[in-house]
């Protein structure tokens, strides 16, 4: 398994021919290197409404014939723009060509700015267990440290965990190392930071704290991969 990281929560994975991205948000994203048009997959995985979230899912879906997995509310937000959607819940797994994705509980909120001004609900927030070739990500979402965490460790081995650490929106550093605790993952990349000021941290000290519990941990720079 490829993972690439595109700024903020976006990241490209890959393993053999098949490719998806997850949270992508690369136009207005003032740290992103690659461009929506730069990016060829054939699923984007949502994990919630925002816009820092979904800038460009649909510009994505739609250049790519890919397929919206989100949750529901979200998912059906998609179809209504024509977009080809697979719309999914929390505690749900699905099967794909690509591999095998669950949704996990996320605390946090979810919902779409939309033209008019107005913002219409989102449904659930979520984070997503993706399992390629036998590898499992825990993409966690934009979420509080929360104790099912511990769960969600337990009932998975997770090879590499993407964790906030912005804090203000997020769990912060602290948090977040917790979670890399209660994860019990086996590799952690933060995300979710220093793209605005509100949520601007220091990501080698994260990793730093990580490495002193014993836990690997890898600062990726937009455009930057590591391989699982």
């Amino acid at each position: 398994m490829k993972v690439t990281y595109h700024g903020q929560s976006c990241f490209v994975v890959e393993s053999g021919s098949h490719r998806v991205v997850m949270d992508p948000f690369l136009s207005g994203n003032p740290l992103a290197v690659a461009k929506p048009e730069d990016i060829r997959v054939e699923a984007v995985l949502l994990t919630h409404g925002h816009g820092d979230h979904i800038a460009d899912a649909e510009a994505i879906a739609k250049a790519n014939g890919a397929t919206v997995v989100a949750p529901n509310e979200l998912a059906m937000y998609f179809g209504s723009r024509g977009c080809q959607v697979h719309p999914m819940h929390l505690g749900g797994k699905w099967s794909f060509p690509f591999g095998t994705v669950k949704l996990t509980l996320a605390f946090h909120g979810s919902g779409l700015d939309l033209p008019d001004g107005t913002i219409a609900n989102a449904g659930n927030p979520a984070g997503i267990l993706l399992t390629m070739d036998g590898k499992t990500l825990y993409h966690a979402g934009d979420t509080a440290l929360f104790g099912d965490m511990k769960l969600i460790g337990e009932l998975h081995s997770i090879d590499l965990a993407l964790l906030p650490i912005g804090d203000n929106f997020t769990m912060g550093p602290e948090d977040a190392l917790l979670a890399a605790e209660w994860t019990r993952a086996k590799h952690v990349v933060p995300m979710h930071y220093n793209t605005f000021d509100l949520i601007r941290q220091d990501p080698d000290a994260f990793v730093a704290a990580l490495s002193e519990k014993g836990i690997r941990g890898t600062v990726l720079r937009p455009g930057e991969s590591l391989e699982v």
